[in-house]
């Protein structure tokens, strides 16, 4: 299953959502793939890729053709790879307008690649032709979400693309779900944003919530997912819940099962 974690807003967490879940989820046995297709590269560092080893990158894959298989590294936790990306993919979004199948290119690298149980797109922040591409390429999308005052603002525009690439591109494109993300359960305000996103998106919002949690921004620093960093804190259990929650949402209760 691919899964583009996406959002407009920068800030909301998506880089650690999907550096962690893809963690998360090979600690279970799965083989995941994550692309970093933020031109920030923070995913790459996350998972420990320096700058000086992603040559070729994903844009390299998207703009020039090279095969993904040439891009792809393995990283030091089991199971999971990564397509990584430098600061020349955010020239993709104007090197791409004219080309070929613009808005298929990560779909056909990815399928070139031998089968994973699971990609994880980590997409940039905005909705430009990389986001595209991302959404045409996955099978359903997850939004990390904020829990500040203006968490809904914006959403509304993401979901409409959603609808607009699928109508268009991806007829199998559905929203898997709203990860609430940053939330101080301490803070009636982060509460209340909570319960009001909760009223407006229904059941499309997962139950796991992630917390504001110090260690989850300290293990890119040392090339780490905060799962292999400090595996016991509060945000390394709540991505260890989100995978299952996804799991069970995914494939059925009996997922983990064994």
């Amino acid at each position: 299953m691919i899964i583009a974690v996406a959002n407009q807003k920068g800030g909301v967490g998506k880089t650690t959502t999907a550096v962690n879940l893809a963690t998360a989820l090979a600690a279970v046995g799965k083989r995941v793939l994550v692309v970093d297709a933020d031109p920030q590269g923070n995913a790459s560092t996350g998972l420990g890729i320096g700058r000086k080893d992603r040559d070729p990158s994903i844009y390299q894959v998207l703009v020039d053709g090279v095969p993904a298989a040439a891009a792809l590294r393995q990283t030091a936790i089991p199971g999971l790879s990564i397509l990584p990306a430098d600061a020349a993919l955010a020239g993709a979004e104007v090197e791409l307008v004219d080309a070929n199948r613009r808005s298929h290119r990560l779909a056909d690298a990815l399928d070139s690649l031998p089968p994973q149980d699971f990609v994880i797109i980590d997409c940039p922040p905005s909705l430009g032709l990389v986001t595209v591409n991302a959404l045409v390429a996955a099978d359903a999308v997850l939004v990390p979400l904020q829990s500040e005052f203006f968490a809904l603002e914006g959403l509304s525009h993401l979901l409409g693309t959603i609808e607009r690439v699928k109508a268009g591109l991806n007829r199998r494109l559905e929203l898997l779900g709203i990860v609430l993300t940053m939330v101080d359960r301490r803070n009636r305000l982060s509460d209340q944003v909570c319960a009001d996103v909760r009223a407006v998106m229904g059941a499309k919002v997962l139950k796991t919530m992630v917390p504001r949690n110090v260690r989850l921004s300290e293990a890119p620093s040392h090339g780490l997912p905060a799962l292999i960093y400090d595996s016991g804190c509060a945000g390394s259990e709540a991505y260890l819940a989100l995978a299952r929650e996804l799991l069970e949402r995914i494939e059925g209760p009996l997922a983990l099962a064994g």
